[in-house]
């Protein structure tokens, strides 16, 4: 498939109406279960995934995300893909399918780590929390609380999503930090007015932790 057959299939693809509800997540006008589709045909493609890219368009990068082959992506092309991005929905694809799964992806942790730029501190903190849950060792978690406590009140709320994630992460994963963790939560109040569907967890720290201990039994 070509780029033009992409495009022409994503405008026909295309609701309005979606895109105006997508209007506060960062989400575009394709429906996701059509973007994935027309990803599975494409298989994988890097040269149409980064000409997608390169597009601007969101649902084309939704597509490119789901193409690309991150092994063959260097680390300043995922550095400059993260920059040149400013929808959360993008970014949360973009942190999952391609960041996440290149081989330096510490390296850039490291990299960013007192990274302003939003998007690159949101994706810092993204795999802060991976780590916290998956590989903690060699990480300072009080010194992480130390910053939460310090930078998440005045972050930019892009940021606070995946700081909050690393916060609650700390909270569930690691019982001699679970204390602190929930005091912090509690004091900051970030998220505890936060919109939960039925059934959701909230992701207001304190009753997120409490409720994946509760969960583990």
């Amino acid at each position: 498939m070509i780029f033009e057959d992409v495009m022409a299939r994503l405008t026909s693809l295309s609701n309005p109406d979606l895109l105006a509800r997508n209007a506060a997540n960062g989400g575009g006008s394709v429906p996701m279960g059509d973007l994935r589709a027309l990803a599975k045909a494409i298989k994988t493609d890097q040269a149409l995934g980064l000409r997608l890219w390169a597009s601007g368009d969101v649902d084309a990068r939704l597509v490119a995300i789901l193409i690309l082959k991150p092994k063959e992506l260097g680390p300043d092309e995922i550095e400059t893909m993260i920059r040149s991005n400013d929808r959360l929905w993008v970014s949360d694809w973009l942190n999952s399918y391609v960041l996440k799964q290149h081989p330096g992806k510490e390296a850039l942790r490291q990299k960013w780590e007192r990274e302003t730029q939003p998007y690159l501190a949101r994706a810092y903190w993204s795999l802060t929390t991976e780590r916290v849950a998956k590989s903690p060792e060699g990480l300072d978690l009080s010194a992480l609380l130390d910053r939460l406590e310090t930078e998440m009140p005045v972050a930019p709320e892009v940021v606070q999503w995946t700081m909050n994630n690393t916060l609650a992460g700390i909270g569930i994963n690691h019982p001699s930090l679970r204390a602190r963790a929930l005091v912090m939560g509690e004091a900051m109040g970030i998220f505890r007015d936060y919109p939960t569907p039925k059934g959701c967890t909230s992701p207001f720290a304190p009753l997120w932790i409490g409720e994946m201990v509760r969960r583990a039994g």
